[in-house]
């Protein structure tokens, strides 16, 4: 990475974060195809080696840092349509690795698709690992938002009350959040929808006590909509909107 990047993102990253943002970042997404690693060891030095280029600065590494001296909060896994070996070893393995550093929370989190269980993350979604929020992509599937019904209590095909269960039964930690991951504009992908559906879908999930918040793909497709994220973060519960950290979340 060019140096004036590496000074542009670690200056990016402190300034959000001096405004009480969140900083994860998202390894995987929709083209990643190796389908994790060939064993428990290469886990656990890989998940070493990005504590090393991103958790906090150590004098006793020589690993060079993509974001220079800032310190991100913590990890997203974004894996599709894979199986993904020894990831479960490699997640707790940066979990352990948060706990060496008192100076802040570190958060992990995981971006699912909304069909249930993920092909992708299952083997650490099924109570192997200890997840502090979860962005499920209600979009581009069957479950997604494109098949919410505002008329009706129940919903037979958009399945939030599935995660909520999951969260509540199958999580290793029961207190996890989950967000409710939309597109942010017709650009995004297939399944968006317009305010029209999407505040009556808030207000559906804001029953579910599991119910974490809004997450958006992509920060692009949502700037250039014109009132649609403010107009979102309006309809969220007083409760959510005052504790969550953000309503951006970056996961395709």
């Amino acid at each position: 990475m060019p140096s004036n990047c590496e000074a542009q993102n670690s200056e990016d990253i402190v300034t959000c974060q001096g405004l009480g943002k969140t900083i994860l970042l998202s390894t995987g997404g929709y083209t990643y195809s190796e389908g994790g690693f060939n064993s428990t060891s290469e886990a656990l030095q890989f998940a070493n080696l990005m504590w090393e280029l991103f958790g906090p600065v150590s004098n006793n590494s020589s690993a060079l840092r993509p974001f220079g001296t800032a310190v991100i909060d913590g990890f997203d896994f974004d894996f599709e349509n894979l199986v993904m070996n020894n990831m479960p070893t490699y997640a707790n393995q940066l979990r352990s690795l948060y706990s060496t550093d008192k100076s802040k929370t570190y958060y992990m989190t995981a971006a699912p698709q909304c069909a249930y269980p993920d092909t992708a993350d299952d083997s650490m979604l099924d109570g192997a690992v200890y997840f502090d929020a979860i962005f499920v992509q209600f979009y581009n599937n069957a479950c997604g938002l494109v098949y919410f019904d505002p008329s009706s209590a129940t919903q037979r095909f958009f399945n939030f009350n599935t995660w909520d269960n999951w969260a509540k039964n199958v999580s290793k930690n029961p207190n996890v959040k989950v967000y409710m991951g939309i597109e942010g504009n017709v650009g995004a992908g297939a399944g968006y929808e317009g305010l029209s559906i999407v505040e009556p879908a808030i207000t559906y999930v804001s029953q579910f006590s599991s119910f974490g918040g809004v997450m958006m793909w992509d920060a692009s497709q949502v700037w250039s909509n014109t009132g649609f994220l403010s107009s979102v973060y309006k309809t969220l519960p007083t409760s959510t909107n005052s504790s969550t950290t953000h309503t951006l979340q970056d996961a395709d």
